[in-house]
């Protein structure tokens, strides 16, 4: 590609590259140029020849690594760039140096001021941000992707698509090399030599894995066949979006904006009955870059003032402007239906109660971090230290597990992770703890509730090279009025059998009672 001279294009590392360049890749054949400069095409390299049979010809070639990887990054970052134009934006990942961008346009083009004015625009922008590029619109992806490799002209209509792509070389279907190959020694040159042709004999002659791949390919073009696209991102239904003649350059002049935005989308989704979830504010640079933060809620809202905080407290900061922010676009990327709901009379206190935390919970997981607010959600499993799962608040809540949840005996508010062992004196084999010693400290039990049989899980694996052993848990209170909630790790006579190389039962504290 060529860099523009534009003061705000990035740098180009092989701008005073006057003579022949090549980027390598290497193959299982070795050394291959992947990529040439005009001046090297023009002495006559190509794309696949070695390194050794293009040094061979031209010894002052400059020969650089190529990065692939890095080159597809690039294109996906491209990609989010380009959704200023369309909220749908694809990957076109063809190789031979065709790469590009499909852009769905449908209904769209009157914004920029008519399809001509749009093409001016994404090619113009392209070039300022250092990328040399051609596009066309065109009824059909496969028409537009011919159009703007090999046609003359980029804006057709419906019923100019059969005419405008004859013409035109039979590679600019995206077929294969092979299939190419074999149609060039059929005589079939343009996409016009194919309309005459037989369809049965086509599909027969040109085929690949997926069926008959130039028929295809040829239905695609003309609009016959259906060609689904999948978009870097998938696009919000919902967003407001802003392009600007002054550049932004910091971010007074974003939050000077913000609120626009918000109003504009709060106005969308209470027109159809919906709340945002997730919402984002895309920055589109001058410079071709993206740079986005993102807010989530518990509770879908469509409150543009509660948004504004959210994105105070995450930090609108984090959007870096570099040369300068041209458009702006806040996005719901997810929205859920939000309908009124009726109190009860008397509920009043706890609906704002229950608004209250939610707002809590987004505030300080957009300052703090989702990871660094968590909430706790039920599991499967009788044993207490297991029986729950901490996840972000923000997050979805996960299935309601198969199994037993429910207890019809009290459970402390606070647990003990891990258990702490205790000294006790208690009748044999499952009686209560007549007394105590935890945490040096010698307690005599008043009054005891138990026991409260838990079963070990037996299809867990051992932990600590100890098998798991049946719980006998007590509510115990002591001579001071405290309560406590102790257990007696294994069973006498099922489970201990006094050899001396088995493990006694103990027991242990797990939590207190208020």
């Amino acid at each position: 590609m060529a860099r523009s001279a534009g003061p705000l294009a990035p740098p180009d590392p092989f701008a005073q590259a006057t003579g022949p360049l090549a980027l390598i890749l290497k193959t299982a054949r070795g050394a291959v140029i992947h990529a040439l400069n005009p001046a090297a095409r023009a002495v006559g390299l190509s794309r696949g020849q070695t390194q050794a049979d293009a040094l061979a010809m031209i010894p002052t070639l400059d020969c650089h690594p190529a990065d692939p990887e890095a080159d597809a990054r690039a294109l996906q970052a491209l990609a989010v760039w380009a959704e200023r134009w369309s909220p749908s934006v694809s990957v076109d990942a063809s190789d031979g140096g065709l790469e590009g961008l499909f852009l769905d346009v449908t209904g769209a083009a009157h914004l920029f001021g008519g399809e001509a004015a749009l093409i001016a625009q994404i090619e113009r922008r392209l070039r300022h941000a250092g990328a040399r590029a051609r596009a066309a619109i065109a009824p059909t992806t496969g028409a537009a992707w011919a159009l703007a490799r090999w046609g003359t002209t980029t804006q057709i209509a419906g019923e100019d698509v059969r005419a405008l792509l004859a013409p035109l070389p039979v590679e600019a279907l995206r077929i294969d090399t092979a299939t190419l190959r074999q149609a060039r020694r059929f005589g079939l040159k343009t996409i016009g030599d194919l309309y005459p042709m037989p369809r049965s004999g086509l599909a027969r002659r040109f085929r690949d894995g997926d069926g008959a791949s130039l028929v295809r390919r040829l239905d695609q073009a003309l609009g016959l066949t259906a060609e689904a696209l999948v978009p870097v991102r998938a696009p919000a239904k919902y967003r407001g979006w802003e392009a600007y003649a002054e550049p932004l350059t910091d971010t007074a002049g974003i939050e000077a904006r913000l609120p626009g935005l918000a109003e504009a989308l709060s106005r969308s989704l209470e027109r159809d009955g919906q709340g945002a979830r997730v919402l984002t504010l895309t920055a589109f640079r001058v410079d071709g870059r993206t740079t986005d933060v993102s807010v989530r809620m518990g509770r879908a809202s469509r409150d543009a003032a509660v948004w504004l905080r959210l994105f105070r407290e995450t930090g609108i900061d984090r959007i870096d402007p570099g040369f300068g922010i041209d458009a702006l676009m806040l996005s719901a990327d997810v929205a859920e239906p939000l309908a009124a709901h009726q109190v009860e009379i008397g509920d009043e206190t706890a609906a704002r109660q229950a608004e209250g935390l939610a707002a809590l919970i987004d505030r300080l997981s957009a300052r703090l971090g989702e990871d660094a607010v968590r909430v706790a959600s039920p599991a499967g499993s009788w044993l207490p230290e297991r029986a729950e799962r901490w996840r972000p608040a923000l997050a979805k809540a996960p299935p309601a597990p198969e199994g037993p949840l429910e207890h019809d005996r009290a459970r402390p508010l606070m647990l003990l992770d891990p258990p702490e062992p205790v000294e006790a004196i208690a009748e044999l084999p499952d009686g209560a703890p007549a007394r105590f010693t935890w945490r040096r400290v010698s307690r005599r039990v008043s009054r005891a509730d138990g026991p409260e049989r838990l079963s070990p899980e037996w299809w867990r694996p051992a932990t600590g090279g100890r098998a798991g052993r049946t719980r006998d848990y007590y509510r115990i209170e002591d001579d001071q009025g405290l309560r406590y909630w102790l257990f007696r790790e294994g069973l006498y006579g099922p489970e201990y059998t006094g050899a001396p190389d088995e493990r006694p039962p103990s027991w242990w504290m797990h939590g207190m009672f208020p």
